[in-house]
C-alpha cells in the first residue's frame, strides 16, 4: 500500500518534547490542506506509525530516544519509501545536518524558524520537492568553509549543464517540485524528471538537496532570512 497522495496531506509528527509537538501541529493545524494523523514521541514508533498511517510526510526531530530522527529516516526510506522525510533541527546540530545531506532527507527546518515554512516545507516535499529553511541553507553552506572561495568551483560544476537544466536547477534549489517547475517552465512534468535525472548525474548528487546547496553555493539561489 502507497502513502496517500489525494485529499491533505497526512503527516507523522515526532518529537520528544510533548509542547513541541502540540505546538508544530497547532501550526500545522491552522492549514486545511495538512492533517496530522499520528504523533509520536521517540523514533521507534515514530517509524511503526508511519509504516501504520502511510503518511506522505513523517516530520521528525533529529534528537529523540530509541531512534534519532536520522536512523528513524532511514528506517522510514527503507521501508515506506513513498514518504518524503522532514527533519526539525537547530543550530546546534550542525553534524546531524551534514550527515542526513547525504542520507536523502527531503527537507531541514528549524524549530525556531518562522512557522510559514513549517506549512511551506511540508507542502514542499509531500510533492516530491525539497525545502531547506532559508537560514538552514545558510548555515549549510556555511559549514562547508569560504563560499566565496567555494563559489567558482560550484560554477565550475555547472558549466556543462545546459540553460534549460540550469532553470530547473535553480527551481529546484527554491523548493519547488517537479510539478511546478513544469508550470513555471511551460513543460510537461515527464521533462522535467528528465532534465533532472541529467542534472543530477552531471553534478554527480544523490538527492534534491544536496542539488539545492549546490545552487546555492554556485549563486543560482541567494538563501535569505
Amino acid at each position: 500500500m502507497n502513502a496517500d497522495t489525494a485529499g491533505p496531506v497526512r503527516v507523522v509528527l515526532a518529537d520528544d518534547e510533548a509542547m513541541i509537538r502540540a505546538g508544530v501541529r497547532a501550526i500545522l493545524a491552522t492549514d486545511p490542506g495538512i492533517e496530522v494523523v499520528a504523533e509520536a514521541g521517540d523514533g521507534r514508533t515514530a517509524v511503526e506509525l508511519v509504516r501504520a498511517h502511510r503518511p506522505r510526510v513523517a516530520l521528525l526531530d533529529i534528537r529523540m530516544p530509541r531512534l534519532d530522527g536520522l536512523t528513524a529516516a532511514a528506517e522510514i526510506r527503507r521501508l515506506v519509501p513513498e514518504t518524503a522525510t522532514l527533519m526539525l533541527t537547530t543550530f546546534g546540530e550542525d553534524d546531524h545536518v551534514a550527515r542526513a545531506l547525504g542520507h536523502g532527507a527531503s527537507g531541514f527546518l528549524l524549530k525556531a524558524g518562522d512557522p510559514r515554512e513549517l506549512i511551506a516545507g511540508v507542502h514542499a516535499v509531500a510533492e516530491g520537492g525539497a525545502y531547506l529553511s532559508p537560514k538552514v541553507a545558510r548555515r549549510v553552506i556555511e559549514l562547508g568553509g569560504d563560499r566565496v572561495a567555494r563559489r567558482p568551483v560550484a560554477r565550475d560544476r555547472l558549466a556543462g549543464l545546459t540553460e534549460r537544466e540550469r532553470e530547473v536547477l535553480a527551481l529546484v534549489g527554491a523548493g519547488l517540485s517537479n510539478a511546478e517547475i513544469a508550470r513555471r517552465l511551460h513543460l510537461v512534468e515527464g521533462t522535467v524528471k528528465s532534465y533532472l535525472t541529467s542534472v543530477f548525474t552531471r553534478l554527480e548528487v544523490r538527492n534534491r538537496v544536496q542539488a539545492a546547496i549546490l545552487a546555492y553555493e554556485a549563486g543560482l539561489v541567494e538563501p535569505t532570512g
